[in-house]
């Protein structure tokens, strides 16, 4: 057993067992309440520049199934209570934490999650460290910031997915840490895909001649990708568009609106969402720390809300024939009750 330690920008101190990479890391603290996922969780590049605490007490039971793998690594620790090293799945290939080691992600393991999870309710997303011995001065922790995260996550070059069956249909996807379901829950629907970077200009990915554009999840700071930002802007109104938790974000930024930074966020596969049109309320699969502000929307109508706490979960903006979801329609590892909202978009790009 190799000791490690998980300390909070608060000073908060919890000792455990090193499960990962023999590394300290910095990151900022998020919880997730999936009780199943976990290799989607680990692989979803929307968690760049965060360390992961799982709240389901007992991870690594399936171990490792490759091609569970949703995207990039970009997790800079991971925390559980209990890690299995014994899993039992007739897909495994092998321990979680060998991975967590060969992929160099800091973990820990034999910490109380549930009150670390309390106390990330309590005073709210924090940064924190895993590290071999506790620091005397916390100052590295509390200035961390994930800044720059879209850019390290998203592809260097275009790539195209071939429609399953019959094409139907050609959508640009914007890359901004897109999660592999995505692409399949278009292609299985006749649309080849074509991945764009998140550097692409509008006229670039316009060039294409698609019949719709999807904008991609991703991580970090909305407000602080002003250039995709002003893409957005550009291509809005052009051909029906679809834009999916980070993608949300940057529509209502592209039409005037603004965003908030959450008290903890919303990340599990468990978020009731309901639907202000018919009255019906989904469960949905979310991972955000940040949401749209609703009563700053110059354009659009709010279409899902959050039956929690109210948020802003979906806009649907008619006059650019465009509509946008915080949540995750493809949820994969989740419920996929919202899988209807990529029918939608295929609807609407056959002019329906």
């Amino acid at each position: 057993m190799k000791k490690t330690y998980l300390v909070l920008a608060d000073g908060s101190v919890f000792p455990g067992e090193s499960v990962g990479a023999d590394a300290d890391s910095i990151g900022e603290l998020v919880f997730t309440t999936n009780t199943c996922g976990y290799l989607e969780t680990l692989t979803d590049p929307s968690y760049a520049g965060q360390i992961v605490l799982q709240t389901f007490p007992q991870i690594g039971d399936y171990g490792v199934i490759p091609a569970d793998f949703e995207g990039k690594t970009a997790v800079k620790g991971y925390v559980v209570h209990e890690i299995c090293d014994h899993p039992s799945n007739f897909r495994s290939e092998g321990r979680l934490r060998d991975w967590l080691a060969a992929q160099g992600i800091p973990a820990i393991a034999g910490v109380d999650t549930r009150a670390i999870t309390r106390r990330i309710r309590q005073q709210g997303v924090m940064n924190a460290k895993i590290c071999r011995e506790v620091p005397a001065d916390l100052k590295e922790i509390q200035e961390y910031a994930i800044v720059g995260a879209v850019n390290r996550v998203t592809r260097s070059e275009p790539e195209v997915f071939p429609a399953k069956g019959e094409k139907r249909f050609s959508v640009a996807l914007v890359d901004y840490g897109v999660k592999n379901h995505i692409i399949r829950g278009l292609t299985k629907r006749g649309c080849e895909v074509t991945v764009m970077p998140a550097t692409s200009t509008a006229a670039e990915i316009l060039a294409l001649h698609p019949d719709g554009i999807m904008l991609s999840n991703g991580p970090g700071d909305p407000a602080e990708n002003l250039f995709c930002i002003e893409q957005i802007r550009q291509m809005l109104g052009r051909v029906p568009l679809f834009g999916i938790c980070l993608g949300h974000q940057l529509t209502a930024l592209a039409v005037g609106g603004k965003t908030e930074k959450m008290k903890f966020g919303h990340r599990g596969a468990n978020q009731p969402v309901k639907d202000l049109v018919t009255g019906r309320t989904w469960v949905t699969s979310q991972n955000h720390g940040y949401a749209v502000v609703s009563d700053s929307l110059p354009a659009g109508t709010v279409r899902f809300v959050n039956a929690n706490d109210g948020s802003c979960e979906g806009v649907d903006y008619p006059e650019l024939n465009a509509f946008t979801t915080q949540f995750h329609p493809e949820a994969c590892a989740g419920p996929r009750d919202a899988g209807f909202l990529f029918d939608r978009f295929t609807s609407m790009m056959g002019g329906n």
